[in-house]
């Protein structure tokens, strides 16, 4: 759970809902959830397919999801994609998505 550290806490509980904005200023309301035995490792579930669609990610893109710390409104969840550019299959980049 190294990587979830900014996270909220489930608080005894399985899934919570984060609110996440994009680039574009969009709110998107991802559901964080982790089994109940034997596996913690937290997934998205509710919301992140929505997400994927609607920016036309692929397998490759890239998604980066961060905590953003704001004076005036507190902590913020952020959300970057960014699209792979292919030439021949080959990748040369990567572009806003």
């Amino acid at each position: 759970m190294k990587g979830f550290a900014s996270f909220p806490r489930f608080k005894g509980g399985h899934a919570l809902d984060l609110k996440v904005k994009d680039d574009s200023g969009s709110v998107w309301l991802f559901r964080l959830s982790i089994r109940k035995k034997n596996y913690l490792k937290p997934v998205f579930s509710k919301g992140w397919c929505k997400f994927v669609q609607s920016k036309n990610l692929k397998v490759g893109d890239k998604v980066k999801l961060y905590k953003q710390e704001d004076e005036a409104s507190g902590a913020q969840f952020k959300i970057k994609a960014k699209k792979a550019v292919r030439i021949f299959g080959v990748v040369f980049g990567y572009v806003k998505a």
